[in-house]
């Protein structure tokens, strides 16, 4: 993997990576290095054909307060053109994380503002600590959250959105669970241990097959019923069947046994 200035993109044995948000002395905030080399990390996570899942976590005390302070007072000072080109830097960022091929998941810890909710709604499930804060912090400071709007819609609804943008309240946790924008909400102490379990459930799961999933989940969106939509479906399952996991599923299943997939490897430190 890569060296990069902003982040720590690792892999584990057992077939996953982890990418850290690494300015912890700038409590993770983005600024054009950081959403750069997130899109460089994510090319080559996409490129890595034996990785399961991706983990996105933030290291220190805060999984991202947002916005660098500094690289805004620049944005600032730039014209529109220049101000567009970031804007499109950081859609391709959240666009790529949204269509990532293997499963995403955050874990959030202390402070998620502004554009850090854009990254938990692009992974496909978030995890966080009971005392987490998140804010759509950008109207206290005259903007808005317009390029992670539509992921955070995706996530906690448009009704819900539109208070948040529009008052800039903090949430915890388990307000953000209740929301939809975390899976499941827990005691800071009890994170780490939590994400182990996350880890080995989803090792247990072909990648195949999840990857595949992905695909369909995609396809289906909000699962409104036409021909087209039925048409996909029947060829989606018909694939995996015949494909060698879905044939090593069913055979591991019929013979009582574990299928290859769950191989049991060295467990290393993240």
């Amino acid at each position: 993997m890569s060296d990069f200035n902003t982040l720590e993109l690792l892999t584990d044995p057992r077939g996953f990576a982890t990418l850290w948000l690494s300015r912890e002395e700038k409590n993770n905030a983005f600024n054009a290095e950081m959403i750069r080399e997130l899109i460089l990390a994510l090319d080559q996570v996409a490129s890595d054909a034996s990785l399961r899942f991706l983990i996105l976590r933030g290291r220190g005390k805060h999984f991202s307060a947002g916005a660098d302070l500094a690289w805004m007072q620049q944005s600032a000072e730039l014209d529109y053109a220049t101000n567009l080109d970031d804007a499109r830097e950081l859609a391709e960022l959240m666009y790529n994380l949204a269509k990532l091929k293997v499963p995403t998941l955050a874990v959030v810890q202390g402070a998620a503002f502004g554009g850090a909710l854009g990254l938990i709604s692009c992974c496909d499930m978030a995890i966080g600590a009971d005392d987490a804060q998140f804010c759509l912090s950008e109207v206290r400071i005259g903007l808005a959250p317009a390029v992670i709007s539509p992921f955070v819609v995706q996530a906690i609804g448009e009704r819900a959105t539109r208070r948040y943008a529009l008052t800039a309240e903090r949430f915890g946790g388990q307000r953000a669970q209740a929301l939809g924008l975390l899976s499941e909400s827990y005691p800071l102490a009890e994170l780490e241990q939590k994400l182990d379990q996350w880890i080995d459930n989803l090792l247990l799961n072909s990648p195949a097959a999840m990857r595949a999933s992905k695909d369909l989940l995609r396809e289906v969106g909000d699962g409104s019923l036409n021909p087209a939509l039925r048409r996909y479906t029947e060829n989606a399952i018909a694939r995996i069947r015949v494909s060698p996991e879905g044939q090593e599923g069913l055979r591991a299943f019929l013979q009582k046994r574990p299928p290859s997939w769950q191989a049991e490897t060295v467990k290393e430190p993240r």
